[in-house]
C-alpha cells in the first residue's frame, strides 16, 4: 500500500452542458491539484457525485484518472452505499489495478445500529482486495460512526482509517486517544484539518484541494503556525461551497478559475447568482 497520510483531494466529476463527463476539464483538474502537492487523489467520492453516475460512468471515470495520474500519487476509489450485498458486487466487478484503496460511506438511509455497522464494514473489508478507508459524515446519512464502533473496527486488518465528517471534535479526540499507531484518523472537514493534526490527525481529504491543492497541502505540511495560517485564508469562502450543496459552490470556483464548467446533475442546480458572486468575491480576497 502506498503512503496515504497527507492531503488528499475528493475530486469533482466535470460535465458539459449535456450532462456528459467532460474528460478534458476533468484532466485539467487532475493535473492542477498534482502540480499544487496534494498528496493523493479521491475518484469518485461524494463529491464526484457519484450519486448519479452510472457504473459504466464511475467505471470510465476511475479508468481516465488512472490514465492521467500516470502512477504519479495514489488513487483511492469510492465504492460505498447502504445495500451491503450490492457493494460486494461493486467489489467483485471492480478492476482495482491502479487503485490503492477504497473510501466506503456510512450506509444511509437504513440508521443500521452501531453493531450493525461492524458488521456491514467487516462484510466489506474481508471482501476487498485493496484496503478500505470507512467514511462518517452523519449530516448526509443520518447515522453516526461512533467513536468505540471506529476503534472497534481498527482491528480489522484491512481497514486503514477513517475520513470523519462527524462535526464533533470530542469523537475525534476519542479516536486519536486510543487508535493503533498505523489507523489513519484523516480530517474530513477543510477547516479541521489543522486542528486533527493538532491531536494527531494524519491528513484530510478535502474538497476545495480542487481549487486550492497548494492551501490544503500547506495545511497539512507546514509547522502548527503556518497550518493555521493556511486555514484562515479559507475562512470566508469555504462556508460558500456548502450554501447550496456540495459541489455546487466548489464547482462554481473551477468555473471561475477556467479549469471546468459547473455543470452538476439533477437534483442538484448550478449556484444561483447571488452564490456566484459572493463566491467571485471571496476568490478575490484569496489571489
Amino acid at each position: 500500500m502506498k503512503n496515504l497520510k497527507g492531503a488528499g483531494v475528493a475530486l469533482v466529476t466535470p460535465f458539459h452542458q449535456d450532462m456528459s463527463i467532460d474528460y478534458a476539464g476533468l484532466e485539467r483538474v487532475i493535473e492542477h491539484v498534482i502540480a499544487g502537492g496534494i498528496d493523493y487523489l479521491v475518484v469518485q467520492g461524494t463529491t464526484g457525485e457519484s450519486a448519479t453516475l452510472t457504473k459504466a460512468e464511475k467505471k470510465e471515470v476511475l479508468k481516465f484518472s488512472i490514465k492521467v495520474n500516470r502512477g504519479r500519487l495514489p488513487i483511492v476509489f469510492g465504492i460505498g452505499g447502504n445495500n451491503t450485498s450490492a457493494i460486494l458486487d461493486e467489489i467483485e466487478a471492480t478492476e482495482f489495478e491502479g487503485v490503492d484503496a477504497i473510501l466506503s460511506v456510512c450506509p444511509y438511509y437504513n440508521k443500521p445500529t452501531q453493531e450493525g455497522l461492524v458488521a456491514h464494514f467487516t462484510k466489506v473489508a474481508d471482501a476487498c482486495p485493496v484496503p478500505v478507508i470507512l467514511y462518517n459524515v452523519p449530516g448526509r446519512t443520518m447515522c453516526n460512526i461512533a467513536a468505540a464502533t471506529t476503534l472497534t473496527l481498527t482491528e480489522h486488518h484491512n481497514i486503514i482509517g477513517i475520513k470523519e465528517s462527524s462535526g464533533s471534535l470530542e469523537q475525534c479526540m476519542h479516536i486519536a486517544a486510543k487508535k493503533p499507531d498505523d489507523f489513519l484518523l484523516i480530517s474530513g472537514d477543510d477547516m479541521w484539518g489543522s486542528a486533527l493534526k493538532a491531536m494527531g490527525g494524519e491528513g484530510i481529504i478535502s474538497v476545495m484541494a480542487n481549487a486550492f491543492p497548494d492551501i490544503i497541502s500547506s495545511i497539512i505540511h507546514s509547522d502548527m503556525e503556518g497550518s493555521r495560517k493556511s486555514t484562515f485564508r479559507l475562512l470566508e469562502i469555504n462556508p460558500l461551497m456548502y450554501v447550496e450543496s456540495n459541489p455546487v459552490g466548489i464547482k462554481c470556483l473551477l468555473n471561475q478559475m477556467e479549469l471546468c464548467r459547473d455543470e452538476v446533475r439533477l437534483p442538484l442546480l448550478k449556484a444561483s447568482s447571488h452564490l456566484r458572486q459572493k463566491i467571485k468575491d471571496a476568490f478575490s480576497k484569496i489571489h
